[in-house]
C-alpha cells in the first residue's frame, strides 16, 4: 500500500478512535506507528493532522509531551515557511498544547486564540472542538471562569452539531465544575452523571477517574468529609490501573489530603480544650501523617512532570499540615516555596493560597508570643500584610471561595492584631459570608463562624447596638446591617423557642429558609447533608 494511503488510513483511524473515545483502538494504532522509535514524514502531506491527533492522544495518556515533541523536532527549519494556512494553524494548535502541558497559559491562550480567528470558516469540526475545549481548561486553570464556560460551551455545541455525543460528554466533566463555580451544585452533578453513563462502556480511566475526583471536590464543599474521601480513593483506583505516573493522579491523591486534613480538623475542634490524648489523639495524629503520605506520592509525580503548579498545591497543602501540627518553621517555610513557585509562573491562585498559609503561620507565632507582646504585634501586623496580599492576588481571579478565604485570613487577622480591629474583623467577615453559598457548609463556614463568634465575645451585643444607634455603621450598608442584625437576633429567638425553626420564622415574619441560613451561619446548626 503507497505511504501516503498508509498515513491516510492512519489519520482516519486515529480520528474516528478520538471521536468515540476507543482508547485501546486508538492506542493499538499509535504503537503500530510509533511503537519502534518511528517518527513523523513530514513530506506526507497528511503529517500536520497526524502531529495534531498525537497532540490529542498524549493529552488521553498516550506517553507523555516528550513524545509530542520529539515529533515536533523532526520538523525541517524551513518547511514552516512552505505551509499552507491550515498546516500552519494545525502546528499552532499543537504548540499551544504544548504550552498547557508546560503551565504557560498565557502562551496556550493566545495561540489558540490565534488559531480560531485566523481560522474561521477554515478548521474542521475537530479542530474547532478541540481549539475551543483546551483554551476553556486553559482559562479554567488561571482562575478565569467565565471565559472557560464560554469555550467549554462553544466546544460542546461544536461536538453536538456533530452528533459526537462522546466528545459531548467529555465537555460536560469541566461545564460540570465551571457551573459548581456559579453556586449551580445540582447541575453540577447531574452533568458529572450524563458524562459517566455516556463513557462508561469506554472505559476510559482518565474521564472516569475525572468525574470520581470532580464529585469528590463537590460533596467536600457540602461538609460531608468521609464521602468526598471516598470519591477520591475511588479516582485514584481508576487512575492507578493504566496511569500510575499521570498528573490527575497526584491532582486526586492532594485532594484526599486535603480531605483527610479536614476530618482531622473536625476531630481536633470536637475535644479541644479537653485535653484528650490516648487512642484518639493517636488517630489524628495518624490522620495527619497518611495525609503527608499521600502528598509525598503525588509529588513524586508532579516532579516527574515537571508540572509546578502541582508541586506548589503540594507545598500549601503539606504547609496547612504542617502548621496544624504545630511545626510552624516547616509550615512557613513550604508557603515561602510555594509562593516563588507561583510568582514564577505568574500564578496568581497559588499566590493567593501561599500568603493565607503565611497569615495564618504568622497568627500562630503571634498567639504562641503571647507574653512578649512586642514580637506578638510584630507577627500579627506581619499577618496582616500577608492577608492583604492574598486578597489583591485573589481579586484577579474569578474564584470567589479563594476570595472568601483570604477575606477570612484578612478578618482573623484583623482580630489578633495589636490593638485589635474589631471593625475591620467584622466588615472583612461580611464580605466573606456574601461570597460563600447555602451550599458552602465545609472548613470556611466553620471558620467564618468562629471569627463572627470571636467579634461578638470581645465587642459584646450592647456595644454593637449601642453604635448601631449612634449612627456608627462604618461602612456597611443597610444590608449589612440587616444580616448582622439578624445573626444577633435570630439564634437568641431560636433558643428560646425550643429550637424549632419554624416557630422562629413565623414569630419573625421570615421564612424558614433564612432562618437556617443565618443559624448555620453563625454555626448554631450544620446544614442538612445534600447529594
Amino acid at each position: 500500500m503507497p505511504q501516503q494511503t498508509l498515513s491516510a488510513t492512519l489519520l482516519r483511524g486515529l480520528e474516528d478512535a478520538l471521536v468515540s473515545r476507543n482508547i485501546r483502538a486508538g492506542f493499538a494504532l499509535l504503537e503500530d506507528a510509533f511503537g519502534a522509535g518511528q517518527t513523523l514524514d513530514y513530506d506526507d502531506p497528511d503529517a500536520m493532522a497526524i502531529l495534531v491527533c498525537l497532540a490529542q492522544w498524549t493529552d488521553l495518556g498516550y506517553r507523555d509531551i516528550g513524545f509530542v515533541e520529539a515529533c515536533m523536532d523532526g520538523l525541517p527549519a524551513g518547511r514552516r515557511t512552505q505551509f499552507r494556512i491550515l498546516d500552519f494553524l494545525r502546528l499552532r494548535m499543537v504548540e499551544a498544547f504544548q504550552a498547557l502541558d508546560h503551565e504557560d497559559l498565557d502562551r496556550a491562550i493566545s495561540l489558540l486564540e490565534i488559531v480560531l480567528r485566523a481560522g474561521e470558516g477554515l478548521l474542521p469540526t475537530e479542530m474547532v472542538f478541540v481549539a475551543n475545549f483546551w483554551k476553556g481548561r486553559a482559562h479554567r486553570k488561571k482562575g478565569e471562569y467565565e471565559l472557560a464556560l464560554f469555550h467549554i460551551a462553544e466546544a460542546r455545541s461544536t461536538a453536538l452539531a456533530a452528533k459526537a455525543a462522546k466528545l459531548v460528554a467529555v465537555t460536560k466533566i469541566h461545564e460540570s465544575w465551571l457551573v459548581f463555580q456559579k453556586g449551580e451544585r445540582r447541575h453540577a452533578l447531574d452533568l458529572l452523571d450524563e458524562a459517566e453513563d455516556e463513557l462508561r462502556a469506554t472505559g476510559h480511566a482518565l474521564s472516569l477517574g475525572n468525574i470520581e475526583s470532580a464529585r469528590g471536590r463537590f460533596v467536600r464543599r457540602s461538609g460531608d468529609y468521609a464521602r468526598a474521601l471516598e470519591h477520591f480513593e475511588r479516582a485514584i483506583a481508576i487512575y492507578s490501573v493504566n496511569y500510575g505516573g499521570h498528573p490527575n493522579l497526584a491532582r486526586a491523591l492532594v485532594n484526599a489530603a486535603y480531605v483527610k486534613r479536614l476530618i482531622a480538623l473536625d476531630m481536633q475542634a470536637k475535644w479541644k480544650g479537653n485535653h484528650v490524648r490516648g487512642a484518639v489523639h493517636a488517630e489524628y495524629l495518624q490522620i495527619l501523617k497518611d495525609a503527608l503520605q499521600l502528598l509525598r506520592r503525588a509529588r513524586e509525580i508532579y516532579v516527574l512532570h515537571q508540572h509546578q503548579g502541582g508541586i506548589g498545591s503540594v507545598l500549601v497543602n503539606a504547609g496547612h499540615l504542617h502548621l496544624d501540627g504545630g511545626e510552624t518553621d516547616e509550615a512557613f517555610a513550604e508557603a515561602e516555596k510555594a509562593f516563588a513557585l507561583g510568582r514564577e509562573r505568574h500564578d496568581v491562585i497559588l499566590m493567593a493560597r501561599s500568603r493565607i498559609l503565611q497569615a495564618a503561620v504568622e497568627l500562630a507565632h503571634a498567639e504562641e508570643e503571647m507574653d512578649e507582646s512586642p514580637d506578638a504585634a510584630f507577627h500579627a501586623h506581619r499577618a496582616v500584610q500577608y492577608a492583604d496580599e492574598a486578597i489583591g492576588h485573589a481579586q484577579h481571579t474569578q474564584n470567589r471561595r479563594l476570595l472568601a478565604e483570604a477575606y477570612l485570613a484578612r478578618g482573623a487577622a484583623a482580630a489578633d492584631d495589636f490593638p485589635p480591629e474589631w471593625e475591620t474583623a467584622r466588615e472583612y467577615a461580611s464580605k466573606a459570608a456574601a461570597l460563600l453559598t447555602e451550599d458552602d457548609r465545609d472548613h470556611l463556614v466553620t471558620e467564618l463562624s468562629r471569627l463572627k463568634a470571636k467579634i461578638l465575645r470581645s465587642t459584646g451585643i450592647d456595644q454593637t447596638l449601642r453604635l448601631w444607634s449612634d449612627g456608627q455603621l462604618g461602612n456597611k450598608t443597610f444590608q449589612q446591617i440587616e444580616e448582622e442584625f439578624a445573626e444577633l437576633v435570630i439564634p437568641k429567638v431560636w433558643n428560646n423557642m425550643g429550637k424549632n425553626v419554624s416557630l422562629v420564622a413565623q414569630k419573625l415574619s421570615i421564612s424558614p429558609k433564612k432562618v437556617r441560613r443565618i443559624l448555620r451561619n453563625t454555626g448554631c446548626v450544620d446544614g442538612p447533608k445534600k447529594r
